[in-house]
């Protein structure tokens, strides 16, 4: 079951401008990587997702039930763009805690927590304090966190942000593994190229808006036929961007 945004709008403040406005969209199957520039809205629409954040105008639902019913939080999990060791915990302790919070009995969630960190290759350091931990690990464990609770939607905030190549593409691998029949990942970038020919669908969003939302080939189908393999997905949002007129909202 998918998360549905239908017809909303968020503001910050009640004088400022709709951060997102009369925005319908839903969460597709598989892995979808959320495109657009800084400031484009991606973080707010990932917050109405995960019911962080309730609209002004229009709903979120996952089938018959409500971004604020308990039901809907358990089947949803956010990971933020930054990941906080918790002082004196260990990442098993950090992620059973996690756990604990989304409604999980304290052994229930100690058992879910090994189980989560080794889908994310974390095992081995379970009983290490999370605080000495690297900061691509600690992004695992945020992950780990995530899983804890048996999510069916995934919602990741720019997690490549800060990494180098390799552990860029390592975490690209882990996450490619996680988006399955079970289970929905939307994660956010403005790294054109971050993870968008993986992808099995792609959403760009512009001033609030989405400019464009389908499979990976329908989006670099934008970039001409003689794009080199290696700038199509950048050549496709360029030409995304070009080709659709984003009104600014008021």
């Amino acid at each position: 079951m998918s998360i549905c945004l239908e017809s909303c709008t968020f503001r910050y403040g009640r004088s400022s401008r709709p951060i997102l406005h009369h925005l319908t969209y839903t969460v597709p199957d598989g892995f979808t990587v959320l495109l657009g520039p800084n400031g484009a809205g991606k973080s707010t629409l990932l917050k109405l997702a995960s019911g962080l954040h309730q609209p002004q105008a229009g709903s979120v639902r996952m089938g018959h039930l409500a971004s604020r019913d308990v039901a809907f939080l358990r089947q949803v999990a956010w990971m933020p763009q930054t990941i906080t060791p918790m002082a004196g915990l260990t990442a098993r302790e950090q992620v059973a805690y996690v756990g604990w919070l989304k409604g999980m009995g304290k052994s229930d969630a100690w058992d879910a927590a090994l189980l989560a960190l080794n889908r994310v290759d974390m095992a081995e350091h379970a009983g290490v304090k999370a605080k000495r931990l690297s900061g691509g690990q600690l992004r695992r464990v945020g992950v780990a966190s995530a899983l804890v609770h048996g999510a069916g939607v995934l919602l990741l905030d720019e997690p490549t942000a800060g990494m180098d190549p390799t552990q860029r593409r390592v975490f690209r691998d882990l996450i490619v593994s996680l988006a399955t029949a079970d289970v929905r990942v939307l994660m956010s970038t403005h790294d054109i190229a971050d993870l968008a020919e993986e992808a099995d669908h792609v959403t760009v969003l512009q001033n609030g808006r989405i400019a464009f939302t389908g499979s990976t080939q329908d989006f670099l189908g934008h970039a001409p036929y003689d794009t080199p393999q290696a700038r199509r997905a950048e050549t496709a949002y360029a030409a995304v961007s070009a080709r659709t007129v984003v009104q600014e909202p008021r």
